[in-house]
C-alpha cells in the first residue's frame, strides 16, 4: 500500500525544513562567527560551524532513535493491553 503525498504536505514539509534550516545556520553564526573586520572566513569559525552541525545532526538522530523505540514500546504495550501478543495461534 503506497502512501500518496499530497502537495500541501510536500510543501509544509519544505517549509519545516526551511526553519529548522534557518535555525541552525543562525544559532551556529552567532555561536561561531565573531570576527566581522574581515570577509574570510577565518579557521576556528569554519570548524567551530562545522562542529556545530554535526552535533545538531547527531542530536537530531538520537533524538529520532528514540522516538521511534519509544514509538514501539507503546504500540506493544497497547497491543499486550488489547491481548494481542503472547497468544499462540
Amino acid at each position: 500500500m503506497a502512501v500518496q503525498v499530497t502537495e500541501s504536505d510536500q510543501i509544509k514539509q519544505f517549509k519545516e525544513f526551511l526553519g529548522t534550516y534557518n535555525k541552525v545556520t543562525e544559532n551556529c553564526f552567532m555561536d561561531c562567527v565573531k570576527d566581522f573586520t574581515t570577509r574570510d572566513v577565518k579557521p576556528e569559525e569554519s570548524s567551530c560551524s562545522e562542529s556545530c552541525l554535526q552535533k545538531y545532526l547527531k542530536m537530531t538522530q538520537r533524538i529520532s532513535m528514540r522516538f521511534q523505540e519509544y514509538h514501539i514500546q507503546q504500540n506493544e504495550a497497547l497491543a499486550a493491553k488489547a491481548g494481542l501478543l503472547g497468544q499462540p495461534r
